[in-house]
Formats: structure tokens, C-alpha cells, sequence
């Protein structure tokens, strides 16, 4: 095998992508710098107790892990941004009121989540802490889709909404083990009547009934008030069911609106509602975001969080290739008037190619459709 093969599922990014990967990155940042939302930049890497507490535990297999060498002691490659967010928000903000924190940094998957994807995401995020009311959650639904906007993504996009507290309101004097519990997030994800079934044999009929009702619970609106007559009674559903209304009206055509009830996909920490926004190309949700008011408890500062994140890499590939910048081509030679003008030019935006003597320059990411000549003594932009 040569030395130069990388591992399974990382990949260098080529001039082409590298560039409309970042220009993508500005435009998610500002997009939220618009909503006034602060940038922090999180470590790669943490002190493994750290990173893989409260909330984090459902990392951990999703986590490399190495030994410090300074230290001695066990680090871990993030494999998700929030937890350190919450820590920020919680031991290094440390503010009374609401607090919006937005970021944009590589995290490390020991496992592709999916056929073919990256086990390095690019992932961007942004988190609001400290409001409770639904209000939080409608900003963060709008902020996410306005960055899908501001993407150039131009119809098509479909948000799919559900609720964690509807599943833990049906598993409420049900189970508290958490093996079981797992098993059944799956089972309802995957919509297997039959385990689904086998499960919850021996739970109280409203919670066997109302998990197995879950797996038909989606489509259109028109689900809400199906869940209404089927589940509605089971104390804590319906004002789920309430939120979920306000949340689809508050889309306002923005997107399509979906509801799937049985839908737990998505990190574990995930507290109350949830959404994912799909769109044409990608092979799940390219967005997913929702409420996970307890992810800054085991810092010491348990307090309502709403946010989304979402994959760069994974968003450049649904999205139209951009355009060549425009550039000029310059000569390259000595001499005060031509380094003059073209510092200019660079000092006005402007991208300057200068050709080496002897060669063509090769750049496949700048189209030249100008050049600058000298006329009269005096260095001119003409166009090609």
C-alpha cells in the first residue's frame, strides 16, 4: 500500500471545493453574525472526562481518543462542537441572559455516520442559551434556513419536525433503563413494528400503545391531530402537539413542512423539539438542530439551549459549483511603477496574477479577463 493512501473516509479538499467550502463558511458566519449571534472557537481536542461528560457520554463511541504526552493523561478529538459550547457558555461566559454562540471547526468521527460520508465534518453551528420559551426555538428554525437561503439553495428544502418530550412522556413509568430505552429510540427510528413490539410487550397499555401508534404518526399536519385522538390524553403530548403546530405555521413558506413523531435520529441530548431540514442531493438531513435544555448540567449550569448544526463539506455538495473569480494577469519585472499598480489593484480586492518569466500560470481557480499592460508609461487594466 502506498504511503501516500489515506485513511477510510478522509479525503484532502482540492483548490475547486477548498475554495467554495470557504466561501460558504463566510457567508454561514456572517449569516449568523446577522442575527447577533458570537463567534467562539472551541479546542480541538480536550481532556477526555471533559469531553465525554453529562450530555457527551453519547459520544463516546463516535470519539478517537489519544494519550497526552505532556500529561500523561487521556484527550479526546471532538466528535461534536455543542458540549464545549455549553461549557463555554457555562464556566467562561457565565452570563445572566441570553447568550447566542456561533462556530465553524473540524470534528473527528471514528465511524462515517453514514455510507460514504466524511469522518472529518466541517460542521457550523449556532446555539442560543437561556431563553425557555418556543420563541428561541422559532429563531433558531428561522436562522437555519435563512443560511440555506444566503447558500444560494433555492427551493426544494422540506423541514421535518418532532419532539423528544412526546417519547418521554410515553415512556414515563414504562422503563428508566437506559439499554432499553436505547433499543427502543431504534426501533422507532427505523419504524420496526415487530421489535417495536417485542419491546414494550410488558409496559402499561397506554405506553405500549402509544409508542406502536408513533411509527404511522407522519406526514402532513394533519398528523398533529391524529396524535391528538390517539395520544393526546398521555399527560405532557399535548402541549408537545401545541408547540409542533406553532413551530409548522411559523415556517411561513419557507419550506415544506413534515412531521414524524417516531423520529429520534440525531445526537441524544435532544430535549424537546427537533427538527432536520432535507434537501435535494443529499442522502439525509443536511441540517438538525432542536432544544437540549440539559447539556450544561454537568457544568454546573443546567439552563434551556436551542441550536442546529450542520456539515459544510456535506452542504458544498449540493449546491451549484460557483464561478471563477475574475482576475487580471500582470507581467512579472522589476520596477517601482508596475509593484505600484498592482498593490493598488490587491488593495481594491482586486486578485492579481503575476506570470513568471518563462511560464504559464496555472490557475484553475481565477479566470483572467484582464490584464494589466503599460501605455504612455503608465500601467493600464485592459480587458482579454
Amino acid at each position: 500500500m502506498s504511503a501516500w493512501v489515506l485513511p477510510d473516509h478522509i479525503a484532502d479538499v482540492l483548490p475547486s471545493e477548498a475554495r467554495h467550502i470557504e466561501e460558504l463558511r463566510r457567508q454561514l458566519l456572517d449569516t449568523a453574525r446577522g442575527y447577533g449571534y458570537e463567534l467562539v472557537m472551541p479546542p480541538l481536542l480536550e481532556h477526555l472526562e471533559s469531553l465525554l461528560s453529562g450530555t457527551g457520554e453519547a459520544l463516546g463511541l463516535q470519539t478517537f481518543k489519544l494519550v497526552d504526552q505532556l500529561s500523561g493523561r487521556s484527550l479526546g478529538l471532538r466528535a461534536d462542537t455543542t458540549p464545549q459550547v455549553a461549557r463555554i457558555d457555562a464556566h467562561l461566559l457565565n452570563r445572566r441572559g441570553v447568550v447566542r454562540l456561533c462556530y465553524c471547526g473540524p470534528v473527528l468521527h471514528t465511524r462515517p455516520d453514514r455510507p460514504h460520508a466524511t469522518r472529518e465534518p466541517l460542521q457550523f453551528g449556532a446555539e442560543i442559551y437561556g431563553h425557555a420559551g418556543i420563541e428561541a426555538d422559532i429563531e433558531s428554525l428561522h436562522l437555519a434556513l435563512d443560511c440555506l437561503g444566503a447558500a444560494g439553495l433555492q427551493g426544494g428544502a422540506i423541514v421535518d419536525l418532532a419532539d423528544a418530550r412526546i417519547v418521554r412522556a410515553l415512556l414515563a413509568g414504562a422503563t428508566d433503563d437506559a439499554a432499553a430505552i436505547a433499543r427502543i429510540h431504534a426501533a422507532l427510528a427505523a419504524k420496526d413494528a415487530s421489535r417495536l413490539r417485542e419491546l414494550t410487550q410488558d409496559f402499561p397499555a397506554a405506553s405500549r400503545d402509544g409508542l406502536r401508534a408513533l411509527i404511522e404518526l407522519y406526514g402532513d399536519a394533519e398528523v398533529l391531530d391524529e396524535a391528538a385522538r390517539r395520544i393526546g390524553h398521555v399527560p405532557g403530548v399535548a402541549p408537545a402537539l401545541d408547540e409542533l403546530r406553532r413551530m409548522g405555521r411559523m415556517v411561513d413558506g419557507a419550506a415544506s413542512v413534515s412531521f414524524d413523531l417516531a423520529d429520534l435520529r440525531g445526537w441524544a441530548y435532544y430535549s424537546g423539539m427537533r427538527f432536520g431540514i432535507y434537501v435535494p442531493g443529499a442522502a439525509d438531513a443536511l441540517v438538525r438542530g432542536g432544544r437540549y435544555d440539559e447539556v450544561g448540567a454537568v457544568f454546573g449550569r443546567n439552563r434551556p439551549a436551542v441550536g442546529f448544526s450542520l456539515d459544510v463539506r456535506e452542504f458544498v455538495g449540493v449546491l451549484a459549483p460557483r464561478p471563477l473569480r475574475a482576475a487580471i494577469r500582470a507581467p512579472w519585472r522589476d520596477g517601482d511603477g508596475l509593484r505600484a499598480a498592482i498593490a493598488d489593484l490587491r488593495g481594491k480586492g482586486e486578485t492579481v496574477v503575476c506570470v513568471l518569466p518563462g511560464h504559464d500560470s496555472e490557475v484553475d481557480e481565477f479566470h483572467c479577463d484582464r490584464e494589466l499592460v503599460e501605455h504612455g508609461g503608465q500601467w493600464q487594466v485592459k480587458p482579454l
